[in-house]
């Protein structure tokens, strides 16, 4: 029997740390030094890791504060991030920038679990899909009479049990998450 669960559950497994990351950058009126992650500022004409060209500290609960490397950053890190979709005004001083979460609205706290809700629905609609490529895997290997009718039987089990397992946390995780935004 050639087929290998475990390339599906390690895609399985992938989905779902994608999705924790995705979770990471949604503020819950707490500072967060990984919603800077995907921000990406010009140095010297190359694109880099705002993590590689500045110091990022939490001071306070609910402050970021960012010091560049070098003092002509400054300008270019505070234009990335009022372009970003963090939706958070940076205050520079000339040596640092500091990012001042505001305290969350209740309409906030709920478009910030629909967001929460909808990264869940696509993360199992991923599993849903490496399901659906699974078992096409082993319909194809049955009809080609490489596995028999109750191999075929079992890997589908299999696979319907992996995709259960992986489904169930990631509604942990939704739920850890939502709870976690309502939280004031």
């Amino acid at each position: 029997m050639d087929f290998d669960i475990k390339v599906y559950e390690d895609k399985m497994e992938k989905t779902l740390s994608n999705l924790q990351e995705e979770y990471v950058s949604i503020r819950a009126g707490r500072a967060n030094p990984h919603i800077l992650d995907k921000i990406q500022v010009d140095y010297y004409g190359t694109p880099s890791p705002l993590q590689s060209v500045a110091n990022i500290s939490v001071p306070e609960a609910r402050m970021i504060l960012i010091q560049p490397w070098e003092a002509s950053l400054i300008k270019e890190i505070e234009k990335v991030i009022l372009s970003s979709d963090l939706g958070l005004t940076p205050a520079n001083d000339g040596k640092a920038i500091r990012l001042v979460f505001p305290e969350l609205t209740e309409d906030r706290r709920k478009e910030l679990v629909k967001d929460v809700k909808k990264k869940a629905e696509n993360a199992k609609v991923a599993v849903r899909n490496i399901r659906r490529d699974a078992n096409d895997t082993i319909k194809k290997q049955n009809k080609a009479n490489e596995i028999s009718e109750d191999e075929q039987k079992q890997l589908e089990d299999r696979i319907q049990k992996l995709t259960d397992k992986y489904i169930s946390k990631i509604d942990d995780a939704m739920e850890a998450k939502s709870s976690e935004v309502m939280t004031v």
